[in-house]
């Protein structure tokens, strides 16, 4: 058995059965040993970037992490940004990177590059292998660092010798460490808080403290004490929709983060951070919290936030208490488009249980009010601002989620940073509905441009246009073997959604805003 082959198997052993790729001539060996042991559902990306992209999509959904397969340094480096979301998402991901042979590396072959270097900056775990014996040992630690709560990004790095050269040993699955629990003092210290204290905001953030089981838990702490409540900007996951609380997002524009917060005296973290800026801004505070108010960590994002959460409500005697109904579910609304109506009509129409992977960034910011009363749906964010995420995380999510639908709303910007995701989802037959905003700027910048007190000429102007000329993108998915069409209504767009849903692959409708 070679290093590869060992490789193989000690993924399976440890519960890694999809494997999303990019490989080049360093990983042949892999390849081959995916080629000759069964078990492994291998997913061919076309650019590195939508490689890491989906396995962070994977991850969100299916709660267990899938391999990468990248070619070299410049591999992982094309991947990187989307590595950089992952890690913000708290996403585990075991990236296996293949390397110039051991005895070759001092020839500073043109590929040669300081892979370690490179995936330090992305990774909590890093590991080099040196010998084919190693192999399946590392993997196996790969895949518990990456499994290690609340998710780690793992990179194991391949020289070409140890995957082809004999004596591979296939090592079995390792244990996980159970998430730590929230310390008793942090407990009783938040629960004084919300006894004795006025203006207190309980700040939510990641997975853990926003699915459904957690939330129920908030619920029972929120109606005995009356606190308000929060999700930071940016979450992994957010269980929403009908059954779930009616959780609002601290805004991402300065001013009005400020002037959400300006009341809080007392805020208390779950798997949360105390909230700042995207960007410093002239003139404008860094935190978005008053400087006097006092900041409890309930849990950090490593501990276990449901059982903190039921901790907490424990020690304030709190009682069951039911999640209100959200209300009607919107209905389609006619027209030209507009943030709200489009927010409407998506909860008019997505079917029970779906997956929206949200990267509508200037345009979505508004979208959460319309979309409370809609059918019960995960949402998975943009977590680290790297944009280009969104069609890599909606492929990711319908791999892992178990064929349910996936919405994709999507800033065309961002699409072309990772537009090959279509072909992956087209390749693979994925239910994803995108929702293309095409706009033709990138209208965030545009913002930004004036949020540091600049009014854009014409030379700026021009570097955030998109229109001149105009990507058509219903041609560009269908080349890539995605049905596509393009509405100017939103009367169309409800059409379109219906048709998409109706069908079992892919389908981008592009909406021009």
């Amino acid at each position: 058995m070679n290093g590869a082959e060992s490789l193989v198997h000690s993924l399976l052993k440890s519960g890694v059965d999809v494997c999303i790729a990019n490989p080049g001539t360093s990983e042949m060996h892999f390849v081959a040993a995916l080629d000759r042991i069964p078990g492994m559902r291998c997913v061919l990306g076309l650019q590195e970037n939508v490689v890491t992209g989906t396995a962070d999509g994977y991850w969100r959904m299916a709660g267990k992490p899938a391999a990468t397969l990248l070619h070299c340094g410049p591999g992982l480096a094309n991947g990187l940004s989307n590595l950089h979301n992952a890690r913000r998402a708290r996403s585990g991901i075991v990236n296996c990177v293949g390397d110039q042979a051991t005895y070759h590396r001092e020839y500073d072959a043109p590929l040669t590059a300081d892979t370690e270097g490179w995936a330090r900056g992305a990774s909590q775990w890093v590991r080099t292998s040196a010998r084919a014996p190693d192999v399946g040992m590392d993997a196996a630690v790969a895949v518990q660092a990456a499994r290690t709560s609340p998710g780690q990004i793992a990179t194991l790095i391949l020289p070409s010798d140890t995957c082809w050269d004999e004596g591979g040993v296939v090592a079995d699955a390792l244990p996980v460490p159970a998430a730590p629990q929230a310390e008793a003092h942090a407990i009783q210290v938040a629960a004084r808080i919300l006894r004795e204290k006025r203006n207190v905001l309980i700040l939510l953030g990641g997975a853990m403290a926003l699915d459904g089981a957690a939330q129920a838990q908030v619920q029972r702490i929120v109606a005995a004490t009356g606190a308000d409540l929060l999700a930071q900007t940016s979450n992994g996951r957010m269980r929403r929709g009908q059954g779930s609380l009616p959780i609002e997002r601290v805004p991402y524009p300065v001013d009005a983060a400020v002037e959400r917060l300006k009341n809080v005296e007392h805020l208390i973290l779950v798997g949360s951070k105390a909230p700042v800026g995207f960007f410093a801004y002239p003139g404008k505070p860094s935190k978005h919290y008053p400087p006097h108010a006092s900041v409890t960590t309930l849990c950090r994002p490593e501990q276990d936030a449901l059982a903190a959460l039921t901790a907490l409500a424990d020690e304030l005697g709190a009682p069951q208490a039911a999640i209100p109904s959200n209300g009607a579910r919107p209905e389609v609304v006619r027209g030209p488009p507009s943030p709200e109506g489009l927010a409407r009509t998506v909860a008019a129409l997505m079917p029970e249980d779906a997956i929206v992977a949200d990267e509508s960034v200037s345009y979505g910011r508004g979208f959460f009010p319309a979309t409370h009363a809609a059918p019960p749906h995960d949402w998975l964010q943009i977590t680290g601002g790297a944009i280009g995420c969104g069609m890599p995380l909606a492929t990711g999510a319908a791999l892992g989620g178990g064929g349910r639908r996936v919405i994709n709303l999507q800033a065309d910007g961002s699409a072309m940073y990772t537009v090959q995701a279509l072909w992956t989802q087209a390749r693979e037959r994925l239910p994803v509905t995108t929702i293309l905003l095409s706009n033709r700027k990138y209208q965030i910048l545009l913002g930004e441009y004036q949020n540091v007190g600049a009014n854009p000429g014409r030379t700026a102007m021009d570097m955030m246009d998109l229109g001149n000329p105009d990507i058509a993108w219903a041609q560009l998915a269908r080349s890539m073997g995605v049905e596509a069409a393009t509405a100017t209504t939103l009367d169309q767009v409800a059409d379109l959604m219906r048709q998409s849903f109706a069908q079992p692959g892919p389908f981008l409708i592009e909406l021009v805003i």
